[in-house]
């Protein structure tokens, strides 16, 4: 049996500051339900309602965060590049970069690491493959959505 490169685990910690996983022009965050439900509850609001006011839905009718109109960037996304919900942020976002499309390839890869300084930062630790495995399967699971409250 073959088992994924990431398996004996890759070396990263989130580095201060950065944003860069955030602070993209037109990214997409897909939502779950239990995002809607944490996030709309740490913002004390009716999930219905901070659909309406946060979110949007794809062409597929899928959920995702509304983008700032001014620049497309995740509106949670502060000036200082901190995220405004970190400790109830988006499923996707704490999968980050654990995401099946950057680990399918060398390639991916590499491209990861080039957009993400905490690949290759001198604190990065050591993240074990049954972590990553957790993070592409929630980040998986957020990519399905939903479609109907």
């Amino acid at each position: 049996m073959r088992y994924p490169w990431w398996t004996n685990g890759v070396k990263f910690s989130c580095q201060t500051g950065c944003g860069k996983c955030c602070d993209e022009p037109g990214g997409i965050v897909y939502l779950s339900r239990h995002d809607a439900r944490r996030i709309s509850a740490s913002l004390s609001m009716p999930v219905e309602d901070w659909l309406a006011r946060d979110c949007e839905q794809t062409l597929d009718g899928r959920y995702i965060l509304k983008s700032r109109q001014s620049d497309g960037i995740c509106i949670y996304l502060s000036e200082q590049k901190t995220c405004n919900i970190y400790l109830h942020r988006p499923q996707q976002c704490a999968a980050f970069p654990w995401w099946a499309e950057n680990l399918a390839t060398e390639r991916a890869w590499n491209q990861t690491k080039l957009e993400c300084p905490g690949l290759t930062a001198e604190d990065a630790i050591l993240i074990d493959g049954n972590t990553i495995k957790i993070h592409v399967l929630a980040d998986r699971q957020s990519t399905k959505g939903f479609r109907e409250w």
